[in-house]
């Protein structure tokens, strides 16, 4: 072993998991690029690569000038590449660097130095560079650089506090780091999807599936902070870093586990880990019976709950009791088709409609089948591939009607309600409905992001702007259709310009939306822009209008149709 001074240069790149997910192989090309690019800057500056894990780079450098001075060509090299590329693909690296003491052992290096590095970067913001003050003592002088003062910080496993400096371009105005979010005062979790053990790609369904009700029932308890089915399985099928997971989402714990179905018996192995520490807080194994399946993940879920902070009491929960199928058939069914709706494509909305009608077919009595084979149908309806939308409509009110008769505890039935009752302009069954759905499952995104809707309908657009965020919390990769839900919900309550930052998220905006944009262009005094927004949804509906825009809409007061109707036609809607 040998000890010598350095610099210290760590990096990450920001939602790494997110892209992989998204597309692995053009994920794994840029990442390759970037290592590249990285490489020769930090040879430039005669400094040395150390290792490369994952998506990671770590440098030593003789000079703490010469690591910053790296560290911010190759900032400015990859905003560069970023420039050429959509949003939602651009690869931002965070940068630390750190001057201390190193242990080399065959080329590779250790020791307080490095560990201090890499906390140093976490606290950088995605494209930006944070440095440790034994650094900033040294390169304070000496290159044309501001600095931000961050102040001293507590960094996980390093025993003294590090006053950390945020890089910024002389020019640039000092601005505080934005403050990452607060985890929640509630214990939260991820259940990651579990994994199919079996070998057979068949079965890829029932593993998916009971994840997914595990997921649902822990999402019932008000104690928990539970994050979305939507973002949980992002990460199927990939190597998860539990801590980058826990970083990103802001979460304490996560769930992970697998499954083994071979005839009538199956295997559900289950760990809970503590995120920041990524250590095992509890794992457990059950070999049961297929029949008892439902008794096995009550189980399951209690027992994980039981370790959470405060161990809360069984009483506490206020979980609705569910009437589940005595039929294993009829209930892999609902499994199946629940996966196959998720993807939201037509064939696979075609197959889910053909389990879900066998599921009932095999078990008339199964609330849930009825209730999702709504859903089904709904999905219909939205994407518009029915031919015969008034019927389909029916058919989704009488299915519904037939699960609230068999289970009136059945969160999805009372959503899918809440959502038909606000088309039609029922507000106060609308309202019963939202109400009960979110009793029963209050952290489901749908729901939370409904009760959203039905508030900004109702009058009451700030409580639903409160509640609409909260869904996004809850599921970070929620749908685009959210920041319509929040667009709204600003315009109503008459914060115009954040509505405007909100519907610029929506990509391809149809003629209500230009529509809503025209309106808060025109409230703010931009009527050019509003004219343009006009043109636009002309383009897209020739025959819209503000006839067509009302049909859109579903305000309770008057005084907010009014005030919809005056942006529309202040900015040039025709009447």
């Amino acid at each position: 072993m040998q000890r010598r001074l350095a610099a210290i240069l760590s990096a990450d790149a920001q939602g790494y998991s997110r892209l992989m997910s998204e597309d692995d192989a053009a994920t794994v090309r840029m990442i390759a690029t970037c290592r590249e690019t990285m490489t020769q800057m930090v040879q430039a500056k005669r400094g040395r690569v150390v290792d490369m894990p994952g998506d990671n780079i770590l440098a030593e450098f003789g000079s703490a000038v010469e690591a910053v001075e790296a560290a911010v060509e190759i900032q400015r090299k990859l905003a560069a590449c970023n420039s050429e590329l959509p949003e939602q693909r651009r690869m931002q690296f965070r940068i630390g660097v750190n001057l201390g003491d190193v242990i080399v052992e065959e080329g590779r290096i250790y020791g307080d130095g490095v560990n201090v590095a890499a906390r140093v970067e976490k606290l950088a913001e995605p494209g930006g560079i944070c440095v440790s003050g034994k650094v900033h003592e040294e390169v304070r002088r000496k290159l044309d650089l501001a600095f931000v003062d961050l102040g001293e910080h507590e960094l996980h496993n390093i025993a003294a506090r590090v006053r950390v400096y945020r890089v910024a371009a002389r020019d640039a105005a000092p601005r505080p780091r934005a403050e990452a979010p607060a985890r929640p005062a509630k214990p939260s979790i991820i259940v990651l999807p579990f994994t199919n053990m079996s070998g057979v790609a068949e079965q890829e369904f029932f593993a998916d599936g009971l994840t997914e009700d595990i997921l649902t029932d822990l999402s019932r308890f008000r104690d928990l902070v539970v994050i979305s089915r939507n973002t949980s399985f992002k990460f199927k099928g990939q190597a998860v870093d539990v801590r980058k997971v826990a970083e990103e989402l802001g979460i304490q714990y996560v769930i992970e586990g697998s499954v083994r179905k071979a005839g009538n018996r199956v295997r559900v192995t289950v760990q809970l880990i503590d995120a920041e520490s990524d250590r095992h807080v509890w794992a457990e194994r059950y070999d049961r019976e297929l029949d008892d399946i439902f008794a096995l993940q009550d189980e399951v879920t209690s027992a994980i709950v039981a370790t959470l902070p405060g161990r809360m009491e069984a009483d506490a929960r206020g979980r609705a009791e569910r009437k589940q199928t005595g039929n294993m058939a009829a209930y892999e069914c609902v499994l199946e088709a629940k996966v196959l709706h998720h993807r939201s494509k037509r064939e696979d909305n075609a197959k889910a409609q053909e389990l879900i009608e066998r599921a009932i077919e095999l078990d008339p009595k199964y609330a849930h089948a009825h209730a999702w084979k709504a859903c089904i149908l709904g999905q219909q309806w939205g994407y518009g591939w029915c031919e015969d939308k008034a019927r389909t409509e029916d058919v989704i009110v009488r299915e519904l009607e037939t699960a609230l008769g068999l289970d009136d505890n059945d969160s999805d039935v009372h959503r899918i309600l809440a959502a038909i009752a606000v088309v039609q302009n029922d507000h106060d069954k609308a309202i019963y409905h939202q109400q009960r759905a979110l009793a029963l499952n209050p952290n489901d995104d749908l729901i939370v992001v409904q009760q959203g809707e039905v508030l900004t309908w109702h009058g009451q657009a700030q409580e639903g702007i409160d509640w609409i965020r909260k869904a996004m919390r809850l599921n970070p990769y929620h749908p685009l259709r959210f920041w319509s839900h929040l667009g709204r919900a600003y315009f109503v309550a008459r914060r115009y310009a954040e509505a405007l930052d909100a519907l610029a998220h929506i990509t391809a905006p149809d003629a209500p939306t230009l529509a809503l944009l025209a309106a808060c262009h025109a409230q703010l005094g931009d009527p050019a822009a509003a004219a343009g927004r006009v043109r636009e949804a002309l383009e897209r509906d020739p025959g819209f209008n503000w006839a067509a825009c009302l049909a859109t809409l579903h305000y309770r007061h008057a005084r907010d149709l009014e005030h919809h109707r005056d942006g529309v036609l202040k900015a040039g809607l025709p009447e």
